[in-house]
């Protein structure tokens, strides 16, 4: 059920910058990358309007209602952005894809309410797994599937529907995964909200009584005056806004948005950057090697995410999981621009010496892939540290709607700015040919700015976020039996 949008989100990255050209908006192949940025932001920009909703909404009506209805509206703007012969249209799919969207959010708060506290780091490290399975999928699906009858004449090129939409086929391909998980949703799918369950009163040490909606076990402390139980793992009345944002809940929240727009600007730079061409600081790649090589880093993914982190959040926490992640990313922000150097030698060379440029070009790629390696290992670490520490937050399952809510509208926002400041930033480092450092080196640097933001906002971050709060026990001592 979580793979439908990762992979409707990425699978438009290889083909992206085409498809913006084949639109004719841009004036110059230069400014491609600026409606680019546009067009993929355009998803997350709908998403955060509606995503904060989508979580308080499931803590209301359930979990399995907003998937079912995330997962439709997915199918739907797949099939019709596939079909788009303008940029406005394509707009209006990509908007409305995340309009619908709130399967983010809520499948964190399923996770939280199935797991306890010896699988809460496994179970919640499948999130971001499915994520990179799906983002490698979907890159893999863009780049092979794009425009099919004139990578695959022989196979595609008698089809009139594929030559008049080139950008279907991988949308159809893609789809099928968000149709599985339609039908899992109606069909096999269980609700995990609890309802409300009938209350207990018990007796304590004194003769007084306690009021718990679970049953009382060896640990709980013997009450010596009137008190109220709950037990944060039964359901309990959502707090108020108010009382949620603690000090706590708004540094997280902040480092979580740095982060976020850190990783958002590095991931749809590497997109441009990898297309455009060498003398203009990119790799001069073309969209199916662009899709091979996001496909590919996405195959260290199971191991990191089912071993590595568990093994790490066990014997660290999740704090300090999150500050290394932010940590690991710094190599690939600083030495990636490099490699623009490297593919305008291998240009140069190709016409003088091609057996050298053929080395040249292998180097290349083992340093492109070890990067991204990289990237996607902090990745990992950072994105599900924070999908923790935001549950962990939450001081009853009642209010997971709304943490897991405020941290998706906070990374919604991130997407929406970081693609369109690093698409605008770009273009406008080329287009003017800027020195260092503010040519084609400057997004990236300001990426990198942001990490180290997010990594000293870390610092103030109590490491009592490590324990899950909504799985302990809430007492709220009566003011019956107290002195006034």
């Amino acid at each position: 059920m979580r793979l439908g949008e990762p992979i409707s989100m990425t699978l438009i990255m290889p083909f992206i910058y085409k498809m913006v050209e084949s639109f004719d908006v841009a004036e110059t192949p230069k400014d491609i990358s600026f409606y680019a940025s546009m067009l993929f932001t355009s998803f997350t920009v709908s998403q955060a309007l509606t995503i904060f909703h989508w979580g308080r909404l499931s803590d209301r009506i359930g979990r399995r209602p907003v998937l079912i209805y995330g997962l439709f509206g997915i199918l739907v703007s797949s099939l019709l952005f596939g079909m788009s012969k303008s940029f406005s249209m394509a707009m209006l799919a990509r908007s409305m894809a995340g309009a619908f969207n709130g399967n983010a959010v809520v499948m964190k708060s399923v996770i939280a309410e199935i797991a306890d506290d010896t699988n809460r780091a496994r179970l919640m490290a499948i999130l971001p797994l499915t994520w990179h399975v799906g983002a490698m999928a979907g890159s893999g699906i863009g780049g092979v599937f794009a425009d099919p009858a004139t990578q695959y004449p022989g196979v595609f090129g008698k089809f009139k529907l594929f030559i008049v939409f080139p950008y279907l086929l991988p949308c159809l391909i893609g789809s099928v995964a968000t149709v599985f998980g339609l039908f899992t949703g109606i069909f096999k799918f269980k609700e995990t909200l609890i309802r409300p369950t009938e209350v207990v009163h018990v007796e304590a040490a004194n003769g007084q009584t306690a009021t718990t909606t679970t049953n009382a076990t060896e640990g709980t402390p013997l009450l010596t005056q009137t008190a109220t139980v709950r037990n944060s793992s039964g359901p309990a009345k959502p707090k108020s806004a108010r009382e949620l944002l603690t000090p706590t809940v708004i540094r997280v929240m902040l480092t979580n948005a740095a982060m976020c727009l850190a990783f958002a600007m590095c991931d749809q730079i590497y997109t441009i950057f990898a297309a455009t061409s060498p003398s203009d600081g990119g790799l001069g790649l073309d969209p199916p090697s662009i899709g091979l090589s996001l496909a590919i880093e996405g195959i260290v993914v199971v191991y990191i995410q089912l071993v590595l982190y568990p093994r790490l959040e066990r014997k660290y926490g999740v704090l300090y999981c999150y500050r290394q992640g932010l940590k690991w990313v710094l190599p690939y922000l600083v030495f990636m621009p490099f490699l623009s150097i490297l593919a305008k030698r291998i240009q140069e060379h190709a016409t003088t010496d091609s057996s050298f440029a053929a080395v040249e070009y292998a180097i290349m790629w083992v340093l492109i892939m070890t990067l991204l390696t990289i990237r996607v290992t902090s990745s990992v670490m950072a994105g599900t540290s924070i999908n923790l520490m935001t549950t962990n937050m939450a001081p009853t399952r009642a209010d997971l709607g709304f943490m897991n809510g405020t941290q998706q509208l906070a990374m919604s926002v991130s997407r929406i700015l970081g693609p369109l400041i690093a698409g605008i930033l770009w273009s406008w480092s080329i287009k003017h040919s800027l020195p260092f450092p503010f040519n084609s080196h400057f997004v990236w640097m300001l990426s990198t700015v942001l990490v180290l933001i997010g990594l000293q906002l870390s610092y103030r971050i109590p490491a009592s976020i490590d324990k899950f709060a909504a799985g302990q026990p809430q007492i709220v001592v009566s003011s019956e039996d107290s002195e006034e």
